[in-house]
């Protein structure tokens, strides 16, 4: 593998591993607790979703015909059996009011924050902000575009400053 590729991976913190469902071995992120196979992934995408029916107080009957599918055919998700294409989630959320984002984070929390605490933080923080209204959420935006600006500038002068240092040495 070219040099890079061994950065990129090092850099993104992938792991070689198996997963059943593959036959070729993968590179995935390890999750808080491990590697999750990808039915794992998916037996958490199926208990979201029909905790999300079930919030809206549907059954599967009455859930099926507003994607267009049989019962059998929707219940093969809540039981993991079948496999959701993107599509079909982004019609999920239309229909059961979450969004993307949620059920993402009910299969793969790491993706939010190095710890648990961080992620849980990160999912709510982006909760708040999608319920606010459209001008406090822009001037939330340039609120939060001044401080990473303030933020770079203290890690920049910082490490100008320890250059400095070390240079003297």
């Amino acid at each position: 593998m070219p040099e890079d590729m061994d950065a990129y991976k090092s850099k993104m913190e992938l792991i070689e591993t198996i997963d059943p469902e593959i036959d070729k071995p993968v590179f995935r992120r390890p999750g808080y607790d491990g590697i999750k196979t990808f039915g794992e992934i998916d037996e958490r995408i199926a208990q979201f979703i029909r905790k999300a029916r079930e919030d809206k107080d549907l059954t599967r009957a009455e859930l099926a015909p507003l994607l267009g599918l049989s019962m059998q055919v929707y219940g093969r998700y809540e039981r993991a059996f079948s496999k959701m294409h993107v599509t079909r989630m982004i019609h999920l959320c239309e229909i059961l009011g979450f969004m993307p984002m949620e059920m993402l984070y009910s299969a793969a929390p790491h993706l939010w924050g190095r710890t648990p605490e961080e992620a849980r933080d990160t999912m709510e923080l982006a909760q708040q902000v999608v319920s606010l209204p459209h001008g406090t959420k822009r001037d939330l935006l340039a609120l939060v575009k001044k401080m990473v600006a303030l933020e770079r500038a203290a890690d920049g002068a910082a490490a100008e400053t320890q250059r400095g240092e070390e240079g003297r040495l």
